[in-house]
């Protein structure tokens, strides 16, 4: 099955309301008077890391990339629940996670060992409380909003081909935190640009029953001969967002495209249309 064939057979199954139908990157639990945002992600060898990769760069990476959802929900983190294959260079591993829990002022809440043979793979649950309400998600892009991203892209692409100026930027990416909940009060939609801007883009507008126009001119890209692979590569962990046109934000960001009425096509590229999310960024199976 691909991505998408199994997201839509879990969707058949009984699904708490906090899943948001599974239509988002987090789950959003009331819980007394916070609100609990959840989220969990893997990494696994010889997809998300090569085999010969510093675990821990690896390490860093799979606490990052979790952050970094609570940072598109504009979360606060609480702690992190960890789940790590025995077997590897466990000690790296572990000086890498002790670095991150460092940066981002995180604590460990607990997880599983198990012993592997083979390809490892790893996964942490992060959990935060939301800093805003309603807590942002892929839904809710207005008619007549700018769509917005913070930093540059293509910075993590750049460094997975060995650009030495931007090899932390894969290895090492820093989640969008502080930037996340200051823009939560003003957003109308968010997400992490995890899988590729277009594609993310794309599920945005999907979300949110619009069409979402983008200018590759306006892109801020780390290499604009490449814009076109800056665009879906991913693995930057920048903010995507839509927000009123006039709107004060107070993190910088760059307007890179307008939400319009929903068209035939979801996302429309210097005025192509583009009908579906085949090609835009990557994607399981």
């Amino acid at each position: 099955m691909s991505e998408a064939e199994f997201l839509s057979a879990l969707r058949t199954l009984p699904l708490h309301p906090g899943a948001r139908g599974l239509t988002d990157d987090c789950a959003v639990i009331e819980f007394g008077s916070e609100t609990l945002i959840i989220n969990h992600d893997l990494m696994a060898e010889g997809t998300h890391f090569r085999p010969e990769a510093d675990l821990a760069d690896v390490a860093w990476k799979l606490l990052a990339i979790n952050l970094s959802d609570l940072a598109s929900k504009g979360a606060e983190p609480i702690g992190v629940l960890l789940g790590h294959s025995l077997g590897g260079n466990d000690r790296r591993f572990l000086e890498g996670l002790r670095a991150g829990l460092a940066a981002f002022d995180v604590p460990i809440l607990g997880g599983d060992t198990v012993a592997v043979t083979g390809a490892s793979t790893f996964s942490m649950t992060a959990i935060g409380r939301a800093t805003h309400k309603p807590v942002p998600w892929r839904k809710g892009a207005a008619i007549g909003d700018g769509l917005f991203v913070t930093g540059t892209l293509g910075r993590a692409m750049l460094g997975f081909e060995g650009e030495v100026d931007h090899e932390d930027a894969f290895n090492r990416p820093a989640p969008r935190l502080t930037e996340g909940r200051a823009l939560a009060p003003h957003v109308t939609a968010m997400m992490d640009v995890s899988d590729g801007l277009l594609l993310d883009a794309f599920r945005i507008a999907e979300a949110s029953q619009v069409t979402i126009g983008i200018e590759s001119s306006e892109v801020p890209v780390a290499d604009n001969a490449r814009c076109a692979d800056c665009m879906r590569w991913g693995d930057d962990y920048e903010l995507l967002f839509t927000a009123p046109a006039d709107a004060k934000l107070p993190v910088p960001a760059t307007r890179i495209g307008t939400v319009a009425p929903r068209g035939f096509a979801p996302l429309v590229l210097d005025g192509d249309p583009l009908l579906n999310a085949q090609g835009l960024g990557y994607q399981h199976g």
